[in-house]
């Protein structure tokens, strides 16, 4: 949600902030602009994409500053427009902001401003900020921000420009990530370390409360009490052109066909022989013996990895497992004690409601577990223990490797819990671990032929409405599969558990509806057969995912779509990558943009 790059150097700021905002277009946004300080602060700001403001650019003659802050915008507070974008400057013209997040306050705030005589232009709430600067301002910005943020009440992540300072970049931030790349004579601030990858791998993560100071040479931090702050730099060896398309019509589909190196990359470092090793999760016998409940905690596809986890764990480790919504958990006075895992997963690591759930768990006093992507974003510090998936950048805003890394990790985990449990044999344990190390080279066997999903997925694109059903962790996989097709198409989608047809969703069907049913659990199959029936038997069109070794389902219904053969307990995986592909092909056939969906952003960091 939104992004943020800053510049301070020896090169012209203009041109690599609009490359930063570039890399950040995946974020989700509406409006963009630039911000340069040469003498006095100019800005550039535009409703639209950042081609739109790079013509804006080259049509007001930016100056040849050194340093400069820029920020694409997604509509919080005040409709998308030019005045409402940022950066937004003080009513002077001495300061100048760009803002990550939700100032709570701000209507407090600015009544207190305009009755100083401070006037406002936008209708945001990050515009009170660089009027509060510009009231709070003593002549030194360090002891001013403290003042700022003492003020504000809400999520921030700010960067900061002032005109007595001509030669300095600030940075604040309170729960909205925010990085300081370290370069050669030129330093950064990003919500996204992609943003500044191009020009360095060397990166300090902001903390809450704390205030970063930049000049070209010499990156300086502060606590919220004005003392210098050490910090340690970490590398992040993520290659740029991982952020590029390399070839591919749109990074959803390079995203797609990543996976088999992400989930291998995720799997095979943790299996050694044997054994599974999970970083630094201690599963010791008296720790494991003493959980009772599992809580599994997601928004989104996440919440969806989660379900399948939740399947999987209660099978063989027989402990209960609630898998619920970040959301609704912070809000639920939820069931959980030191007795209690808790595994929070986010793909980026800084989901705000997944990282206030994270927050409330250990306040109750349950050990946590993080499962994410990103290298010590909020939630992979705040975790008591973090299992990383090593999917490497994902750029498109409907997540894929994310996912289906994320639901191998799950495995692992129960797994492991599984065998320090003794509750499973060691023969299912062999056959279990064999299956997940190799649903890399399946997932690869469904990408090297895609026509058949395509040519499906263009014959329904022109419908309206499409329903999702199965059982068990077909259930939970054709929720993941409803939610891709509506991101990113836009067609109205719908995933029911197939046992509940009866009980009032399929008076929804009609002639013509389109009903994908997923068929690869076997002891389900009768069932799902007669389920098939009812949906054909009120006119409507069966489309099935199963494996190979079942065929007869491909003949009861109006047409399948195989996947490779594989232990019935690990096939959401395989049927995430062919309903990741059977959405792409009907959104490209719609013409949507497909990596950037209407109204979504990558990584949600407000409420």
């Amino acid at each position: 949600m939104c992004g943020i790059i800053g510049y301070v150097g020896g090169k012209k700021a203009a041109p690599i902030l609009l490359k930063g905002l570039q890399r950040l277009e995946y974020r989700g946004y509406d409006s963009s602009g630039i911000a340069v300080l040469n003498g006095s602060i100019r800005v550039t700001k535009t409703c639209g994409k950042v081609a739109t403001l790079c013509e804006k650019v080259s049509e007001n003659n930016m100056p040849d500053g050194v340093i400069g802050i820029g920020h694409t915008r997604w509509a919080t507070h005040g409709a998308p427009s030019d005045i409402n974008s940022h950066p937004h400057l003080s009513a002077d013209g001495r300061f100048c902001i760009v803002h990550n997040g939700i100032i709570e306050n701000f209507a407090e705030l600015k009544a207190d401003l305009t009755a100083h005589g401070i006037p406002f232009k936008s209708e945001t709430d990050s515009e009170v900020i660089a009027q509060l600067v510009q009231y709070l301002y003593d002549g030194d910005m360090i002891s001013t921000l403290r003042n700022v943020m003492e003020r504000l009440s809400g999520s921030y992540a700010v960067g900061v420009l002032c005109a007595d300072s001509p030669s300095t970049l600030y940075a604040i931030r309170k729960d909205n990530p925010l990085v300081v790349g370290l370069g050669q004579n030129e330093n950064f601030i990003a919500s996204d370390f992609a943003a500044a990858l191009e020009h360095t791998h060397n990166f300090v993560q902001l903390n809450d409360y704390e205030i970063a100071q930049l000049t070209a040479r010499a990156v300086t931090f502060f606590d919220r009490n004005g003392k210098s702050v050490e910090k340690t730099p970490y590398r992040v060896d993520w290659d740029i052109s991982l952020a590029e398309k390399g070839g591919y019509p749109h990074f959803m589909l390079k995203e797609i066909y990543e996976q088999p190196k992400a989930i291998k990359d995720t799997v095979s470092a943790r299996i050694k022989g044997d054994n599974i090793v999970l970083d630094r999760i201690e599963f010791s016998a008296s720790n494991v013996n003493s959980i009772n409940r599992i809580n599994i905690i997601g928004c989104g596809s996440a919440y969806h990895a989660g379900i399948v986890g939740k399947h999987f764990i209660e099978k063989y480790c027989r402990i209960s497992v609630n898998c619920e919504l970040a959301s609704e958990y912070i809000y639920s006075n939820p069931i959980t004690d030191n007795r209690t895992l808790t595994v929070v997963i986010s793909q980026s690591g800084e989901t705000a409601d997944s990282l206030a759930a994270l927050r409330l768990a250990k306040k109750l006093g349950s050990h946590t577990i993080a499962i994410v992507n990103v290298l010590h974003s909020a939630i992979a510090r705040e975790a008591d223990d973090v299992l990383y998936t090593y999917a490497g950048p994902e750029i498109a805003v409907a997540t894929t490797k994310g996912y289906t890394t994320q639901v191998a990790a799950l495995y692992l985990i129960g797994l492991k819990i599984a065998k320090v449990k003794h509750i499973i044999s060691d023969a299912r344990y062999s056959e279990l671990l064999n299956e997940i190390a190799r649903l890399p080279e399946k997932v690869s066997e469904i990408l090297k032929d895609t026509d058949k999903i395509k040519q499906y997925a263009q014959s329904y694109a022109d419908h309206k409405c499409v329903f999702f059903i199965g059982r068990g962790t077909d259930y939970a996989a054709s929720l993941e599969g409803a939610l891709k097709l509506k991101e990113i198409s836009y067609i109205h989608a719908e995933a029911y558990a197939a046992g509940e047809l009866k009980h009032g969703t399929i008076s929804l069907i009609e002639n013509g509806t389109v009903t994908l049913a997923l068929v690869t659990q076997e002891d389900l199959y009768a069932k799902m057969l007669s389920n098939i029936k009812a949906v054909q038997s009120r006119g409507g069109s069966v489309l099935a995912i199963s494996s190979q070794k079942n065929m007869q389902i491909g003949k009861e219904s109006d047409g399948l779509l195989a996947i490779p053969d594989c232990d019935d307990d690990v096939t959401p995986v395989l049927t995430a990558v062919v309903l990741q592909l059977f959405a792409y092909y009907i959104a490209a056939k719609r013409e949507c943009d497909i990596d950037k969906p209407r109204n979504l952003a990558k990584s949600v960091t407000v409420e």
